[in-house]
């Protein structure tokens, strides 16, 4: 009987405890260490299994205690994987730090308020995680993890409630503590569309200064999110940060499935025959220099195969990915971009500048933010580079027929919904000035 595949599951423990099949990313810990930066961000796009990394970090690294306070162990979990057979250097970090763990996906509400209100309960929630702390604690700070854990206490605390709490978890571990933070800017894409974007950039700015720049207690922090966003919005003064993008050659092949990968997966299910299927419909990524699949639909797709061999390719990625940014601007965009669109569904390419980094209130100043919001979400892909004084143009194409289908189906249909409304809005405004005219006519020769 096979394993089952993981469709879905972002839990590490989760995932090993069932035996559900597992390409093994494990030295993704090792090359962590290996190039170890006090704060280091990722951005892929989504389901490009960053949870699923942030979940194996957890696992790997954390001291484990029940609520009762006593200690458990993960190796388990890691039996058989590669990063066991990486040697004492590597292995000797297993269970032995305290760690805080949080996801800001909860924050994206209609309002600061129930945003604010979901974010203080996944703060609340990793401090009933480590409630078994609190005997241990002087009266004053007892007093302050039980309102925050109980999220009763002010607004304000919470600014740095990450900072007390790695203080709390040092004193009592004697070890300096990992911060992994998952989804950071889904807070403030959110907020920027419902319209409280400054209240939400202070407090986040907020939070990510206490806990990583002037956090004595922290050993590293690991930051993952869709989208690169500029030091100067949320990471002010951030000198330990270190960012890895779709760019970047460093750590390319732990986020998607590579060749080799899918491969093995397609023979261990039978299905060796759909190799170039899987190719054309779902590959096509390039992380740095290395070609990755997508892999959401990767698994979506091996799983329906393997049910049956006649099974179509489908556009799996197209039901999770779309971004409210995306849309956004594609509604501002003239026709000169859908034209550029079309041209890229045909097979073509368009080079455009990249600019790594923004802020939301930028995004609709240029067109060129659109492309590099549809690059680096994963509606394009990278085929060449050159550097022009100081600039990057990037040679862009579609990475697959999955996505050229997303272009056909989705993005242009954004565009064709657009151009409708605006034609509506003319017709309706040439309709009123006529009605007007009409009525001053015989206003008039009364």
């Amino acid at each position: 009987m096979k394993k089952i595949l993981p469709l879905g599951i972002v839990d590490f423990k989760k995932l090993r405890e069932n035996d559900f099949y597992y390409i093994d990313k494990t030295l993704f810990i090792k090359e962590l260490l290996d190039k170890r930066s006090q704060v280091i961000h990722f951005t892929r796009p989504r389901r490009f299994g960053k949870t699923l990394e942030l979940s194996m970090l957890k696992y790997f690294f954390e001291s484990v205690h029940d609520p009762d306070g006593c200690s458990d162990d993960n190796s388990s979990l890691f039996k058989g994987l590669k990063i066991m057979d990486a040697g004492e250097r590597y292995t000797r970090h297993l269970g032995q730090y305290p760690v805080i763990c949080i996801s800001l996906k909860s924050a994206r509400q209609p309002d600061f308020e129930k945003a604010f209100i979901m974010l203080k309960r996944q703060i609340a929630d990793e401090f009933r995680r480590h409630k078994y702390v609190t005997d241990s604690l002087e009266e004053s700070d007892k007093l302050r993890y039980n309102l925050i854990m109980n999220e009763t206490d002010e607004d304000a605390q919470y600014l740095d409630a990450l900072a007390f709490l790695s203080r709390i978890l040092n004193e009592y571990h004697k070890r300096k503590v990992i911060i992994l933070m998952d989804e950071y800017d889904v807070p403030l894409e959110n907020a920027y569309f419902k319209g409280f974007y400054d209240k939400m950039t202070d407090f986040i700015r907020s939070l990510f200064e206490s806990a990583l720049k002037t956090n004595p207690n922290l050993e590293f922090a690991v930051i993952t999110g869709c989208l690169r966003i500029s030091k100067e919005s949320i990471f002010t003064g951030l000198n330990n940060l270190e960012i890895i993008s779709i760019m970047d050659t460093k750590y390319a092949e732990y986020f998607g499935f590579t060749q080799e990968e899918v491969e093995s997966m397609l023979s261990y299910y039978g299905i060796e025959e759909k190799k170039e299927e899987a190719k054309k419909w779902y590959d096509g990524y390039l992380f740095g220099n290395t070609e990755v699949y997508n892999p959401w639909s990767v698994i979506n797709y091996v799983k329906a195969a393997f049910a049956d061999h006649g099974a179509f390719p489908k556009p799996y990625w197209a039901n999770t990915s779309s971004n409210s940014i995306v849309r956004e601007l594609v509604e501002r965009a003239d026709s000169s971009v859908k034209q550029e669109m079309e041209e890229l569904i045909a097979g073509g390419t368009i080079e455009k500048p990249v600019h790594e980094d923004i802020t939301y209130d930028e995004v609709y100043k240029t067109e060129d933010n659109l492309w590099n919001f549809l690059f680096f979400t994963g509606y394009l892909k990278k085929l060449s580079e050159r550097f022009d004084g100081e600039t990057i143009y990037l040679t862009l194409a579609l990475p697959n027929t999955e996505v050229k289908l997303i272009y056909r189906n989705t993005i242009l249909d954004w565009f064709n919904q657009n151009i409708r409304k605006k034609i509506f809005l003319r017709c309706t405004a040439v309709y009123c000035r006529g009605r007007l005219m009409c009525w001053n006519g015989k206003y008039q020769r009364i």
